[in-house]
């Protein structure tokens, strides 16, 4: 399915709808609701189907999400065109940023075994293509192209969980900062948490209220490219 491969010589009366058409309803679903919003029943009612009819077109809720990984990993923000390895690894590490944005719900599915569509595989090739031609061995590509998806599963899930607190709770970062200060007063101790206050009064001087997930982002892009930066001239210098 996942390559379209699927459902060929089928018989009886035209379906009403397309695979395509299923997996777009349920990524819709998904991005409004969360994926335990997402069942067979539930995207069968979006389409006016019953659920047994769903059945027809997706064997099963866990194809339905390889199906919708696969599908949201075609989408590529029009950031312009990337020279050299390094503008390339920040343009598909941001891609992924926005991408997690629009779709929360992709980092609660396992990507340990990822499904194995054109499109998931596309992305890989585009990763591994970056960093090719630069003295690195095949297993050394792979473990890099690695660490840049950590990276972002790890920004994407901590910005995430900071918008899902906000929704539950109904209290912004800001007020949840002012809470605490007042809460906190006359119990931090300048001498006991030195280096944590004076970071704190940063922030304050600089009126900004806790971190902001985009630049926090971006500098931990930054500095993780530094260090294949360097690992990449290492490799360099010890082939010449």
């Amino acid at each position: 399915m996942l390559w379209g491969l699927a459902g060929t010589g089928r018989r009886g009366p035209k379906p009403r709808h397309s695979v395509d058409e299923v997996v777009q309803a349920a990524i819709a679903l998904a991005d409004a609701e969360g994926l335990a919003a997402l069942s067979i029943r539930r995207v069968a009612e979006t389409l006016g189907l019953s659920p047994m009819s769903l059945y027809t077109y997706v064997p099963s809720k866990a194809e339905l999400v390889d199906l919708m990984l696969d599908r949201v990993a075609g989408e590529a923000d029009d950031l312009g065109p990337a020279v050299g390895w390094r503008p390339k690894l920040e343009q598909l590490a941001r891609q992924g940023w926005a991408r997690a944005q629009r779709h929360p719900w992709i980092i609660q599915v396992g990507v340990h075994r990822p499904p194995l569509g054109p499109r998931v595989l596309a992305r890989v090739e585009a990763t591994l293509q970056a960093i090719d031609g630069l003295g690195l061995d095949e297993l050394e590509m792979d473990l890099l192209t690695t660490l840049i998806g950590d990276y972002v599963r790890g920004a994407v899930r901590a910005a995430l969980e900071a918008r899902e607190v906000e929704q539950t709770s109904g209290i912004s970062d800001e007020q949840w900062w002012a809470l605490n200060e007042e809460l906190l007063k006359g119990l931090v101790e300048p001498d006991r948490y030195p280096t944590t206050v004076r970071v704190g009064q940063a922030y304050k001087a600089a009126r900004e209220v806790g971190p902001d997930h985009m630049r926090s982002f971006e500098f931990g892009l930054q500095r993780v490219l530094d260090g294949i930066e360097v690992f990449i001239d290492r490799r360099r210098a010890n082939l010449a």
